[in-house]
């Protein structure tokens, strides 16, 4: 296996289609002169034209079996985030044995619903799915959330396109192989003689104990522990020393226990969900999710220091588990870069340092795809990553 990225803003390569033959260049030099199996390439620019023209220029630098892409707000490479400003990232490698199956997925309306068309027949070898979807036209979360029965055990990571730069209106450029669309989703299966792991950091920590949700109304929580669940939460309040309670304030979060056999549940064990408010007339809480009685929640936070925390966290156990990287995809949310950490190069420097992983790429989404509990789910605030290739394997 071979594995090489690259990135180039446009200010420093004079445009956008320079950055992305200066990017290509960079990525394709790592291969030894061998085409590479895969391909992904992420765009942020000022106008659409311009995204699609500098991914038909990667395309043509590359020369890819098959490639996968997207526009987004940011891209990252090798230890560098770029955000709100035009830049191209490319990452490529060459998988020898592996089975590697593009599609472009579309959605029809019927009386029925809606039905998604274009996902190629799952191999049982299938060892992992990328999907880059634009949010506009395609029912991701849902889409996600079904695929832990329609491809069962098949872990998803990705995220959602589109750009804060460009064009109003026609915002979305995805990309599959030589072709370039501006609605649905885009993705690749990948099978056969693969070694691929993912990790998902989703940034927050537990505050408060855990509870049994011992009474529930879809995505309303009715009660916690036995009591009314806004009583239950404003007696955790009041026991948070004031700067755990000042960040519950401003951004609560809840998790969701994965494993309810677990005797302790800490940071990780837990499916994180937005609080979205509360009914004061039933005593509720509702939650960006549904959550069904007797499954186990624990209030969270989230800063930079905790998302620092925990991303540091899941890739020392990643390096104790797996071992280091030679490749990887880091799909990050637009709300972790400058405006959470202070620098755009937070995560990508992470990832890079915590895998030992030279060849890296992604970019920053609305929405990042990646499985916990061994269920595919779609997040925010997250840090969903595909390695490849221990140095062990």
């Amino acid at each position: 296996m071979r594995f090489g990225s690259g990135v180039e803003r446009a200010a420093t390569a004079g445009n956008l289609a320079g950055a992305a033959r200066l990017a290509a260049a960079t990525a394709r030099a790592a291969l030894g002169g061998q085409a590479p199996d895969l391909a992904c390439v992420f765009i942020s620019g000022l106008d659409v034209d311009d995204i699609a023209t500098a991914g038909e220029v990667v395309v043509a630098e590359l020369g890819a079996a098959a490639l996968i892409g997207c526009s987004a707000s940011g891209v990252i490479g090798p230890e560098t985030g770029c955000e709100l400003e035009p830049a191209v990232a490319v990452w490529a490698a060459v998988l020898p044995g592996a089975r590697i199956q593009t599609f472009h997925l579309d959605v029809v309306r019927s009386p029925d619903g809606l039905t998604v068309l274009g996902l190629p027949d799952p191999e049982i070898d299938d060892a992992v799915g990328v999907l880059l979807a634009d949010p506009w036209s395609f029912p991701v979360d849902g889409f996600v959330e079904l695929s832990n029965e329609v491809l069962p055990g098949l872990p998803l990571v990705g995220g959602l396109a589109g750009s804060a730069l460009a064009t109003a209106g026609r915002s979305t450029w995805l990309a599959c192989d030589d072709d370039a669309f501006d609605s649905g989703a885009v993705g690749v299966l990948i099978g056969g003689e693969v070694d691929v792991s993912t990790v998902v950091s989703q940034g927050c920590r537990p505050v408060g104990p855990t509870m049994v949700v011992t009474s529930a109304d879809g995505n309303e929580l009715l009660s916690l522990a036995g009591m009314p669940a806004s009583e239950k939460l404003q007696e955790v309040l009041a026991a948070l020393d004031p700067e755990d309670r000042e960040l519950a304030l401003t951004g609560l979060q809840i998790g969701i226990a994965m494993d309810e056999y677990a005797e302790v549940h800490e940071r990780g064990d837990f499916l994180i969900r937005g609080v979205a408010g509360l009914h004061p007339d039933r005593g509720s809480i509702v939650v960006g999710d549904v959550v069904e009685v007797g499954r186990t929640v624990r209030f969270q936070v989230r800063d930079a220091t905790a998302a620092h925390d925990e991303l540091t966290e899941v890739l020392t156990q990643f390096r104790t588990d797996v071992g280091t990287a030679r490749g990887a995809l880091l799909f990050s949310c637009n709300g972790r870069g400058a405006s959470m950490f202070g620098t755009a190069d937070h995560d990508a420097k992470l990832v890079a340092a915590g895998l030992d992983v030279p060849a890296l790429a992604g970019f920053f989404a609305g929405g990042e795809i990646g499985p916990v509990g061994g269920r595919n789910h779609l997040h925010g605030f997250t840090a969903s990553i595909l390695a490849f290739g221990s140095a062990d394997s």
